[in-house]
């Protein structure tokens, strides 16, 4: 039997952290465009992707900035490119699905449910603000609800899925995400082999423990078999301690700058530096990284010279 091949994706910018969290966050085009090439030469075979305004830095989802880095990183690497249509939770889905339906990537990312996504705790830690959107945009999700109802999820699976060949990334921040993914397989929205992020450690979401990891494995194991792969992220500080446990478990990993700002107790100075680190651990259990070919085959995805950029 062939040994296990880990796929580790990177989210390389994200719309939860801000300017003012780390110097180090790519925000321009160029930025995230430089910054998920070496994270691809590190190893990452997925790149999980969002869009900055090049001015200020806060979440965007114009078309126009994605087409800026998207040919770009292509050209450069043959990691699949994986671009969000979560967004940022104050954007609506017809904004959050411009740019996926304009490239026609690979891969998208898909949120199974509609729920509170609450940042602002963050405003807890003393802080210089570079911009004056920084601040409201976390006080905002004291009172906003990420939506994500059915409708919308049907939506994002008959455009971009049906229509652009798009497979998904289905993000579950909880386990009756896990519910809302199984009904649509037994409608035939989705088909196999699925590949599962369990999203742990948002607020509004469920907590960063490994009892909780273990249980999402769990329930995934009894609704869907053997007929999907899972990943793991992390919030924060709980970033490397649950996707090694992961890793351990048979599962993916994901790390970057999205999702925690560290590389060990030091702010990262790349989103490289994170992938380069949990290759390390991987290293150390034996494991071996996939391939962006064997990334491709592990998910049936269409291939890179099928995208629209």
């Amino acid at each position: 039997m062939a040994p296990r091949k880990v796929i580790i994706t990177c989210a390389v910018t994200g719309s939860v952290h801000t300017p003012s969290m780390s110097p180090y966050l790519p925000l321009t085009p160029d930025q995230i465009a430089t910054d998920a090439i070496a994270a691809a030469e590190a190893g990452a075979s997925i790149l999980h992707l969002h869009a900055r305004d090049p001015k200020d830095g806060r979440p965007t989802a114009d078309p126009d900035v994605f087409m800026q880095f998207l040919p770009r990183i292509k050209q450069a690497t043959d990691a699949v490119i994986n671009i969000t249509t979560g967004g940022s939770s104050l954007m609506t889905l017809d904004q959050r699905l411009a740019a996926p339906l304009k490239a026609e990537p690979e891969m998208c990312s898909l949120n199974m449910g509609s729920m509170n996504f609450a940042l602002f705790p963050m405003l807890d830690k003393p802080r210089e603000w570079q911009h004056e959107w920084e601040p409201k945009l976390l006080e905002a999700t004291r009172d906003t609800i990420f939506k994500n109802t059915f409708a919308d999820m049907e939506n994002v699976l008959e455009k971009l899925g049906k229509g652009c060949g798009t497979r998904f990334e289905f993000e579950c921040y909880d386990v009756g995400h896990l519910y809302s993914l199984a009904h649509f397989r037994d409608r035939g929205l989705v088909s196999g082999p699925l590949f599962i992020q369990f999203v742990l450690g948002i607020l509004g979401g469920i907590g960063a423990d490994p009892e909780n990891l273990v249980h999402m494995k769990r329930v995934a194991d009894k609704l869907f078999g053997d007929d999907y792969q899972f990943s793991v992220l992390a919030a924060g500080r709980h970033q490397m301690p649950l996707i090694s446990i992961a890793a351990a478990m048979g599962g993916n990993v994901r790390v970057g700058l999205e999702d925690s700002l560290y590389d060990g107790r030091q702010l990262a100075k790349s989103n490289a530096d994170q992938v380069r680190r949990i290759r390390s651990v991987l290293d150390g259990l034996s494991l071996e990284v996939a391939t962006p070919a064997e990334a491709r085959a592990m998910l049936a995805l269409k291939g890179g010279d099928r995208v629209a950029f």
